[in-house]
């Protein structure tokens, strides 16, 4: 137990489980905002695989990490409008559209890699965003290379947190996404447009997925690979439901997840627990879904979740 304390215990271990956590609080508030207009977006995964490649493959060609991002954000906006399409114009079933735009998305992702890098012996890589010390607070002990010596990116995954929960709680927009996620019918009596609403939160939702996914092959590594998700996309969308859809409560969930990772990472590097490392792999997983099933029992959903709005059907 001193073994693995001593391994928790550090700023290394803290300052990594802030970067394990922000593709996941990106993807998590976008999925929370799609989720919240009543549409469960599942091409999460596919979404951030695909905004991986194409901001890799931007930064590769131009030199410019932020080019590169802004082409994973175009990306992933323009697969939000995609399941939009699908779900709210066509109003097709959302659990379909979604594995759909997964497969799509990663399908695309493969085939364009290919295309523009062939088969080299060596991955192409690029150079990765590199940290940026905030003047002052990163010298507080502690603190400061914990969460003030950090990637760009890493500062506005924070930010995202209290400013999701403002948008959604303090402004009209936020008040007209949730009514739209709970009473569509309601809110387009009222004079709101559910389509373009749930358009608008799809998009939304698609960039911030996307900023996630770039940050992994950007910053995080600084290459593309086919397994550079790993299921962080799916884990998202467990992440929302087991923060009951409020952002605050979704980024604990993400940094919880986040701790774990970060944890077996460590115990894999120190040997201190001899077991198989596959063990170690499933843990974050394992826990999650755990954690998910014991806390999220009475977690209620958006009541227009998963329901296509139609206006003549009431």
């Amino acid at each position: 137990m001193d073994e693995i304390l001593g391994q928790v215990l550090q700023v290394g271990f803290f300052a990594a489980m802030i970067r394990i956590a922000t593709p996941l609080l990106f993807a998590t508030i976008g999925e929370l905002f799609a989720e919240r207009s009543g549409v469960l977006n599942l091409g999460i995964e596919g979404i951030m695989l695909l905004s991986a490649m194409t901001g890799f493959s931007a930064a590769y060609f131009t030199g410019s990490l932020w080019l590169g991002v802004s082409a994973a954000i175009l990306t992933g906006v323009a697969c939000g409008a995609l399941m939009g399409l699908l779900t709210v114009t066509f109003g097709l079933s959302q659990h379909v559209s979604g594995l759909g735009l997964t497969l799509l998305a990663t399908g695309l992702a493969f085939f364009f890699f290919r295309v523009i890098f062939g088969q080299p012996e060596m991955p192409p890589n690029i150079k990765a965003f590199q940290t940026v010390p905030i003047p002052l607070l990163s010298d507080i002990p502690f603190l400061g290379p914990v969460l003030f010596d950090q990637y760009a990116l890493v500062y506005f995954a924070l930010l995202l947190i209290p400013a999701a929960a403002f948008v959604l709680y303090r402004t009209p927009w936020g008040l007209h996404l949730r009514t739209v996620g709970e009473s569509p019918h309601a809110a387009d009596s009222a004079g709101v447009s559910v389509a373009k609403t749930r358009y608008q939160a799809l998009m939304l939702s698609g960039a911030l997925m996307a900023v996630g996914g770039a940050f992994l092959s950007m910053a995080q590594f600084n290459a593309f690979t086919f397994g550079v998700i790993s299921g962080r996309g799916w884990v998202c969308i467990a992440l929302v439901v087991f923060g009951q859809w409020s952002p605050w409560r979704s980024a604990v969930a993400a940094f919880l997840f986040a701790f774990i990772d970060a944890l077996q990472l460590r115990l894999q590097a120190s040997a201190v627990i001899d077991v198989p490392y596959q063990i170690f792999l499933m843990m974050p997983f394992v826990l999650t879904i755990v954690a998910m099933a014991v806390l999220s029992r009475n977690a209620r959903a958006p009541s227009a979740l998963l329901v296509p709005f139609r206006k003549e059907e009431r």
